[in-house]
């Protein structure tokens, strides 16, 4: 099976998908990714232990810090204590809280992470700018940052020095 059609599987079944966990399975979040595959998680209960990455998911599904996870345990393992069996989106967190399955010490955490991803989206303005105001051009710089460059302010006074020389 070739890479891109691994992916496509994968993606499909982790979106489509309803998971419900079982007995043995636990909801998790994530605190830290120390690397090799391997994730720090917190249970509800808050006892911390690494968590191991299935090679189906390795380069298919990327996880960060504060996403929600279904584990299954691994009894011989002293610092890997479970593997990912499941990766929650929002989707599926929403319908784990309908149905009561959600644990009462995630439900402050997912509502605030669901606020935060909200706050971090710009806001279009409701009404369109007359031609009056400030160019589109110039409004649209605020709303569109790319945080990964630096930014680089041109004062006036130095812009007018490069036009006379």
């Amino acid at each position: 099976m070739s890479q891109a059609t691994k992916r496509k599987h994968v993606v499909k079944e982790l979106l489509g998908e309803h998971m419900v966990p079982s007995d043995q399975q636990q909801i998790v979040r994530v605190l830290r990714t120390p690397g090799n595959n391997l994730h720090e998680v917190e249970t509800a209960e808050g006892q911390r232990f690494l968590v191991s990455m299935p090679s189906k998911y390795r380069k298919n599904i990327w996880i960060k810090r504060g996403d929600f996870l279904i584990v299954d345990p691994i009894e011989e393992g002293e610092k890997v204590k479970a593997e990912i069996s499941f990766v929650l989106c929002k989707d599926h967190v929403r319908s784990l809280q309908k149905e009561g399955l959600w644990p009462e010490a995630f439900s402050e955490v997912a509502e605030k992470h669901n606020n935060q991803n909200r706050q971090a989206q710009p806001e279009l303005p409701a009404e369109p700018r007359s031609s009056g105001e400030e160019s589109s051009s110039e409004g649209d710089a605020d709303l569109f940052v790319n945080t990964n460059r630096r930014r680089c302010h041109e004062s006036e006074e130095e812009s007018e020095e490069e036009e006379t020389a």
